[in-house]
């Protein structure tokens, strides 16, 4: 059986493993950040050894006791966790990469759990190349596209909603849906539009010059 001190052994080496990525999450403004991922480590490197542990101390009042059966619950219910990151803003999905993170650093826990400290280290340092090179590389040559939804209130000022259009089409690499609204009351249009974008820093530069045309008011985007 592992020992008591093995154990807080294995979990320290687990929470100093959630802490690399956790950091990384935080530099990213992630919504799951080190407190998240070293806790969650940690608890399925207590998991591991626990299972391990009860498996052996059972075995000959229980034979055939599956050390893995713990661990796997810990994988199924960081499911819901990982879908607790997972957050919508607008037309944009943000936290996928921190749920599969999350799910992944619960496999390294059980692993260092487990005793694979060298497969625990190794993924985790892979993880945080993943998460950190790549993430350089796709910004600077692969620059994905970044889709944004804009809404900007207007006076009913002559000419103006052309005017918002060809700044939205001629500053962005598709506008995806535009649609114009009359509120009666305010005697004022709101226009609701998806655009695409080459990459963030895209986002406040068109949002400056929606936001000096005459008649605009309002301008906000998600």
């Amino acid at each position: 059986m592992i020992s008591e001190g093995e154990i807080f052994v294995r979990v320290l080496v687990a929470a100093l493993l959630g802490a690399v990525i956790g950091v990384e999450r935080e530099i990213s403004n992630q919504p799951a950040g080190m407190r998240t991922h070293i806790v969650l480590v940690t608890g399925a490197a207590l998991a591991m050894t626990l299972s391990i542990n009860l498996s052996m101390q059972f075995s000959g009042s229980a034979p055939g006791g599956d050390p893995a059966r713990l661990a796997a619950q810990v994988l199924s219910g960081i499911g819901f966790l990982g879908a607790g990151a997972i957050l919508r803003f607008g037309a944009t999905i943000k936290g996928l990469t921190t749920a599969a993170s999350l799910w992944t650093m619960a496999v390294v826990g059980l692993a260092t759990g487990a005793g694979y400290f060298g497969i625990a280290g190794g993924v985790t340092a892979l993880l945080l190349v993943v998460l950190t090179l790549i993430n350089l590389l796709e910004d600077r040559y692969i620059n994905p596209n970044v889709t944004v939804e804009f809404t900007i209130v207007i006076e009913d000022e002559p000419g103006v909603v052309p005017k918002i259009r060809a700044i939205l089409q001629e500053n962005s690499r598709a506008l995806e849906a535009f649609r114009l609204r009359h509120h009666v009351r305010h005697q004022r249009f709101r226009v609701d539009a998806i655009v695409r974008l080459r990459r963030n820093d895209d986002v406040e530069a068109l949002h400056q010059k929606l936001s000096e045309l005459k008649g605009v008011k309002i301008v906000r985007y998600l």
